[in-house]
């Protein structure tokens, strides 16, 4: 056994001290990195680590869509059917973060999926369809998300546009599964009366349509497909002739923008219950330096690229959080709302869409471009 990993396993008030100065003069031998970025090398999935996960299968859905598979890190939370999970992805040297959702129920191999569709000028979703690869590593955070399945039962309808299916998939499946002698009947899922009303440009087009259509076959769903080069575009004045049904269900809705203002217009004017996700897009361009905006506090600080946002923000007197003149790592960490930061370890620039939250070590990162800090 080594010095150090003796030192390590130390137990008591003296092997606390042996710990710590281990610790430090580990530190000190492989500054600028931290001992943990070297454990990142040879375990990057393990307990303790920054949530990640490792990409096991890319499997097509359609010529513009793929399903990647994902083994999630050990303090990966698990997830609620509907729910979606934030994924950073590092496209030529910059880290970019997308949310999708997860089109899969609890797995029985503790892996999780999502399903990307390529959309034109897409930099993550092309790159993720088009470039990805069995046991490329993907930055994760923890599911989120309320766009979820009602326990206890109940009747709804579902109404997807494109890729708006995603979520309802992941309900779906949790539903019924499939084996491969076919859909799996569940007690637990006998309470659900579902209809599934889903729009597509076309039919090929048309993601997980074989999966809608083996429920509806079995009995266990029923489905309303509207393919827009044979229907046209989706008249909601003609939604009470497909659902007849219709004020008696709980309407989930996902899609572009344009059909969830409809439909909460239609179900507002008719007193009818809905829920709804819709999905962002946003570019954000990474530059050098910046301003740094605090959301708690409404302060702007004016930033260069090569000094640490702790440092400007300090300098320019905003309290901040640390604990790193302390010797305590992660004491800085704040969530990163919108904007863009490279670390000034490595050169990598970590980007957060409006809203995201993503978390950044303020003590190695400087402003990328304006960033607004939850702070």
């Amino acid at each position: 056994m080594s010095l150090t990993g003796s030192l390590l396993r130390a137990t008591g008030p003296r092997g606390s001290l042996l710990r710590d100065r281990a610790m430090r003069l580990a530190e000190r031998v492989t500054t600028p990195l931290l001992p943990a970025d070297y454990l990142d090398l040879f375990d990057p999935l393990r307990a303790g680590a920054d949530l990640r996960g490792r990409i096991v299968a890319v499997e097509p859905e359609t010529r513009d869509a793929a399903t990647i598979v994902i083994r999630p890190g050990a303090d990966w939370a698990g997830h609620r059917p509907g729910q979606y999970v934030r994924i950073g992805v590092d496209v030529d040297g910059v880290r970019l973060w997308r949310a999708y959702s997860l089109t899969h129920g609890p797995r029985p191999d503790g892996h999780i999926s999502i399903t990307v569709k390529a959309v034109p000028d897409g930099l993550v979703s092309n790159h993720l369809v088009r470039s990805s690869r069995p046991g490329t590593l993907v930055h994760l955070e923890q599911a989120a998300g309320d766009f979820v399945l009602p326990t206890g039962g109940g009747k709804l309808l579902f109404v997807t546009a494109g890729s708006g299916i995603t979520p309802v998939i992941g309900m779906l499946r949790n539903l019924f599964p499939v084996a491969d002698s076919g859909v799996v009947r569940l007690a637990r899922s006998a309470d659900y009366d579902i209809t599934v009303v889903h729009v597509a440009p076309r039919e090929p087009d048309s993601i997980f349509i074989a999966n809608l259509r083996a429920l509806d076959e079995a009995g266990l769903i029923r489905l309303v497909a509207r393919y827009s080069d044979v229907h046209g575009r989706l008249d909601l004045g003609e939604l009470d002739s497909l659902v007849p049904d219709l004020s008696e269900r709980t309407t989930f809705a996902c899609g572009p923008s344009g059909l969830l203002e409809a439909l909460e217009a239609h179900h507002a004017e008719r007193g009818l219950t809905l829920l709804t996700e819709q999905f962002r897009v946003a570019t954000i361009v990474a530059g050098e330096g910046g301003t740094v905006s605090f959301a708690k506090t409404g302060t702007t600080v004016e930033a260069d690229g090569a000094t640490p946002i702790l440092d400007a923000a300090e300098e320019a007197g905003v309290l901040m959080p640390s604990g790193c003149r302390m010797g305590i790592c992660y004491g800085c960490v704040l969530p990163m709302r919108e904007g863009a930061v490279r670390d000034l370890r490595t050169g990598e620039v970590t980007v957060a869409e409006p809203g995201d939250g993503v978390k950044i070590q303020t003590c190695i990162n400087a402003a990328a471009g304006a960033c607004d800090l939850d702070h």
